[in-house]
């Protein structure tokens, strides 16, 4: 049995294990999926361990999305313009990176949640591996404009310049700035580690719309407090387990060659954590 697995650090907390399981059995796939978890300073001995006793692919969660693409010998191309990768395939041909998370989370925003992003006004806090991994989709969704705020104002004005040819090509405007954010916004999306952390939200509640989309990457109980605040602010509040399943679904895809039926999982493991 093919054997795949998620490593992170923490991991216990993921439901990659239940969605993959799940996946496999809809469409009649036989693999295992385990979560690992990685020592902090153990990333590439981890992934060559598991490679070299049969695994055939992984999901990287945080804080590894960085390290990913420095142990593939291919990139996808949204891997190399986020310069980092969540998915990894062990084949004949070597280590091949790719990165699912903007694609999940732009699916869950335009087909889960029912929200166009054309034309729209979106502000992405976080300027680390989550967001990097979803600004190239983003753009590609193409919205009127994305700003990116970042605690380091330095780390978001060099993720856009990397991603400055392709906003250029789709007529999207980008801006960066520190957490001190000004304007208010259609969609923001929460790409940093505060909900895992139980730190507070980064941004002050003007930057909400009236009824604006106010998404937070984590799910469960570590995305509580940003969904209360995106509420306490006029916001619509939704969690980031509907961009879990969707990218599952991608690495699915990348692993497997076949396209499980994301949206029927996402009902049924909302309806478990209900």
């Amino acid at each position: 049995m093919d054997k795949y697995c998620v490593m992170g650090n923490p991991v216990e907390h993921s439901k990659s294990p239940w969605i993959h399981a799940r996946f496999a059995e809809l469409t009649g796939q036989r693999l295992r999926y385990d979560k690992q978890l990685v020592a902090l300073d153990g990333f590439a001995h981890a992934v060559r361990e598991f490679a070299s006793h049969g695994g055939k692919g992984c999901n990287v969660t945080v804080p590894f999305k960085f390290e990913s693409p420095a142990l593939a010998t291919r990139l996808s191309p949204r891997a190399l313009l986020a310069q980092a990768a969540n998915t990894l395939r062990f084949d004949d041909a070597g280590v091949f990176g790719d990165n699912t998370d903007g694609v999940g989370l732009v699916s869950d925003i335009t087909a889960n949640a029912g929200i166009d992003l054309r034309g729209r006004d979106v502000l992405l806090v976080g300027a680390g591996g989550a967001a990097a991994g979803v600004l190239g989709p983003l753009i590609e969704a193409v919205p009127r404009r994305v700003a990116v705020a970042n605690r380091t104002l330095d780390k978001a004005q060099a993720l856009i310049e990397r991603h400055d040819a392709l906003a250029t090509q789709h007529r999207v405007e980008l801006a960066a700035s520190g957490l001190a954010v000004t304007g208010a916004f259609d969609v923001v999306v929460n790409a940093t580690a505060s909900s895992l952390a139980g730190a507070g939200v980064p941004v002050a509640g003007h930057v909400l719309k009236p009824g604006a989309l106010a998404y937070d990457m984590m799910y469960g109980p570590a995305a509580q407090a940003f969904l209360a605040w995106a509420r306490d602010n006029g916001g619509t509040p939704r969690d980031g387990l509907g961009m879990l399943v969707e990218q599952a679904a991608e690495s699915f895809v990348v692993w497997r060659g076949v396209r499980p039926p994301a949206a029927q999982v996402l009902g049924e493991l909302r309806a478990a954590l209900a």
